[in-house]
């Protein structure tokens, strides 16, 4: 196993917005440090490109998923999600995935961790990252994951089977607290912003008090170097307030800029992740941003146009990610969940550039 010359198993997937590789713990080193350096290998970082590597040159698709039978009786599967960096050297673990979630259900039956019944089949999934349990139900007609089906989402051409994601505990996943700050608004370079953590650790901030619309296209956000300068040292000093840190090397908190709805949703997104415009809006920084729609005196209620029922359309640059959150007569969010898709791409072995 020290040079992986004959490979190493590995199921390509896509879940929702997201795609990567899908490994099971056991065909991986156990060092972490020896595991993060296969993992860039495999995706070719760093490098802008990843040409020497399976990752796609973006974040999006510069993702793993490291599974194993689960460590607590409550779950089926345990879950590890990575981001690989693209042109740094570095693998984090410091956020769950939601979009990649939605895989980890049917790989975690693909590759018999979890036995297939007739029909649907609840996959209880424990989230190494935050420690939360979701469960994913997997269309398993005849007892074998089938990803065909007519559930859209946006960001994702064609139709596929539903993996409806259910969560409990999300307040506080990263930070201890939904407020980590115990504020609704806080001020960071003289400007207001939400700093919460409901799955995802976010800064809410009015993209109008950072120059900007926010509803640009990413291309043209990224491209706006003052822009980014000014959101990455808001990040910076949210960092501490949220107990996360010195986040210069992390992937959270990740900065959201908020405007009114375009399209009849909730309200209108760009999400950094953390330091280029995400194509459309992670699972958990969705949740995270309806949970701060119903702060009233945030930024983010502001600007929402709030639903008659539990749906909330959250815009973002490739249409809009459908949150879901069930809500106490006394207006405490209990608990979310959210609609995704997978398809499995390739399974296979994969294998590292030399070291």
């Amino acid at each position: 196993m020290s040079d992986f010359q004959d490979g190493i198993p590995c199921l390509w997937m896509r879940g929702g917005t997201s795609k990567g590789g899908i490994f099971l713990a056991s065909d991986l080193p156990s060092d972490p440090a020896r595991r993060d350096a296969l993992l860039m290998r495999i995706m070719g970082t760093p490098s802008a490109t990843q040409i020497d590597g399976m990752g796609g040159a973006d974040p999006l698709t510069s993702k793993a998923a490291i599974l194993a039978p689960s460590t607590r009786p409550d779950a089926d599967v345990d879950y590890l999600f990575l981001q690989v960096f693209v042109d740094q050297a570095i693998v984090s673990d410091a956020q769950a995935c939601g979009n990649i979630l939605a895989c980890v259900g049917p790989a975690a039956i693909e590759r018999g961790l979890v036995a297939a019944q007739d029909g649907e089949t609840p996959v209880r999934i424990h989230m190494l990252n935050t420690g939360e349990v979701s469960v994913a139900r997997v269309q398993t007609p005849g007892g074998r994951v089938s990803y065909d089906g007519d559930a859209r989402i946006d960001g994702v051409p064609g139709q596929h089977a539903p993996v409806p994601l259910m969560f409990t505990g999300l307040a506080g996943s990263m930070c201890g607290a939904m407020l980590p700050t115990g504020r609704a608004v806080d001020l960071i370079e003289g400007t207001r912003v939400t700093l919460i953590d409901f799955g995802m650790p976010c800064v809410i901030v009015r993209a109008t008090d950072l120059g900007v619309a926010g509803a640009e296209d990413r291309a043209t956000l990224d491209g706006n170097a003052a822009l980014r300068a000014r959101v990455e040292a808001i990040r910076l000093q949210a960092g501490p307030l949220m107990g996360l840190g010195d986040v210069s090397g992390k992937s959270v908190p990740k900065m959201v800029l908020v405007s009114p709805p375009q399209a009849g949703g909730v309200v209108t997104t760009r999400c950094f992740i953390p330091h280029r415009c995400h194509a459309s809006i992670g699972v958990f920084a969705a949740t995270t941003v309806a949970a701060a729609c119903t702060l009233a005196e945030g930024p983010a209620a502001e600007l929402a146009v709030l639903p008659d029922d539990t749906r909330f359309a959250i815009e973002h640059p490739g249409g809009a990610a459908e949150v879901l959150l069930d809500r106490a007569p006394d207006g405490t969010i209990t608990g979310a969940g959210t609609l995704r898709t997978a398809r499995k791409l390739m399974d296979g072995r994969v294998f590292p550039a030399p070291a």
